[in-house]
């Protein structure tokens, strides 16, 4: 292990400066394999509240045109629209046209999850007396 003493700051920091060489190495060499920075713009994408209705008004229901997802958020339908597609092009969200109107769905159940999962933990957490 390496170590150097470090000016401890704060009460959630390390006071020292220590570091597990081998457990670094390997989680590194894991990274190198991941492509984290595409799976970033998803959770910033998701991170936009109104961006977040939409994609939970999708995990309910299967699929809904951009009027409905305008009425849901209180939106134009430029502005739905606009956040519509970026969840489309990040590719959370997928796209039919029938006839004159546009019907958006998520893109698979993957997505669902993330929704879910975000959704329970923050429920759990504000249960929890955490303020997340």
């Amino acid at each position: 292990m390496n170590q150097e003493t470090q000016p401890a700051v704060q009460q959630d920091t390390c006071e020292i400066y220590c570091y597990d060489e081998a457990k670094v190495q390997k989680v590194q060499e894991q990274l190198a394999e991941q492509n984290t920075f595409e799976a970033a713009k998803i959770f910033k994408a998701l991170a936009d509240d109104t961006r977040l209705k939409i994609a939970y008004s999708l995990s309910v229901e299967d699929e809904l045109c951009v009027c409905d997802v305008a009425n849901i958020i209180g939106s134009t339908l430029a502005t739905a629209s606009h956040h519509l597609r970026l969840l489309s092009n990040i590719g959370l969200a997928k796209h039919r046209k029938e006839g004159k109107l546009v019907f958006y769905s998520l893109d698979d159940e993957h997505v669902k999850l993330l929704i879910q999962i975000g959704l329970l933990h923050q429920q759990e957490g504000k249960a929890n007396g955490r303020d997340i």
